[in-house]
């Protein structure tokens, strides 16, 4: 790893000045980046610390909505009573999420601004039709992933927050890798007042929404509504762990699965 600078800021207005500088990455939780760093693949100038900065962390109720801010950690929303009553569903993606350390270390904001396409909170984004505010506006989620590690995000834009409309019902079942975690393939299904919603993690270049599926449970909330629906494997990952063609056979099946279990 070679040398940079560091800076912890304590305040937003402090953290978004010194992430302006060239070549500087924001860090928050660290779990993706600093891995990156060590194996050579990533090597910025300068890193800017987002965990004393008060304001970005917690969880509340507003109105029909859960905000939950960019540095609360994986371990936080698991616990957390104002979302395991609104949204359990996201409440137990976020205790799926890696092991006890990285659960307890990384970050919501941080996972959503890496944007791995493996990643399991982009399926819960992108299914409760949840808002992304920043330092400098508001991006609706299926406005926010662009591509493999790639979002709407410009430079040195920082995530505040993420904001879910509380649904009627959500589901999340996931088809995990055994050693890191990560959703082979991953489901989340939400009924609400934008009707029904379903987004895959871990399919494809990043998380998506599965139309057909959602066309089906529209007409008819149940497991058996996503017997049979075909997903096109174009497009969608393929590797050691599982073809595209495996991949696009899970994701009906998990969908059943989540929805069986909103």
């Amino acid at each position: 790893m070679q040398a940079f600078n560091y800076s912890s800021p304590t305040s937003l207005a402090d953290a978004a000045r010194a992430a302006g500088a060239p070549d500087t990455r924001i860090i928050a939780g660290g779990q993706s980046l600093l891995p990156s760093m060590k194996l050579g693949l990533a090597a910025p100038a300068a890193l800017v610390d987002l965990a004393g900065i008060a304001e970005l962390r917690g969880i509340s109720r507003k109105g029909d909505a859960v905000v939950i801010g960019a540095m609360t950690t994986h371990a936080a929303v698991a616990a957390s009573p104002e979302v395991q009553k609104a949204i359990p569903a996201l409440a137990a993606l976020a205790e799926s999420i890696g092991d006890r350390q990285v659960r307890n270390r990384g970050t919501i904001g941080g996972s959503l601004a890496n944007n791995d396409p493996a990643a399991d909170y982009p399926a819960a984004v992108l299914a409760l039709g949840a808002t992304i505010t920043t330092d400098r506006r508001t991006i609706a989620a299926d406005d926010f992933f662009k591509g493999l590690y790639e979002t709407a995000l410009k430079e040195g834009e920082i995530i505040t927050s993420v904001s879910f409309p509380v649904p009627q019902k959500a589901g999340w079942q996931k088809f995990k890798q055994p050693a890191s975690r990560f959703s082979l393939v991953g489901v989340f299904v939400a009924k609400g007042a934008q009707g029904a919603r379903v987004a895959v993690t871990g399919a494809g270049p990043c998380a998506f929404r599965a139309q057909a599926l959602e066309q089906k449970l529209s007409a008819d909330w149940s497991a058996q509504a996503c017997d049979g629906v075909k997903i096109d494997a174009s497009g969608l990952n393929s590797d050691l762990h599982g073809s595209a063609d495996y991949r696009a056979a899970l994701v009906p099946v998990l969908a059943g699965r989540a929805v069986a279990g909103s």
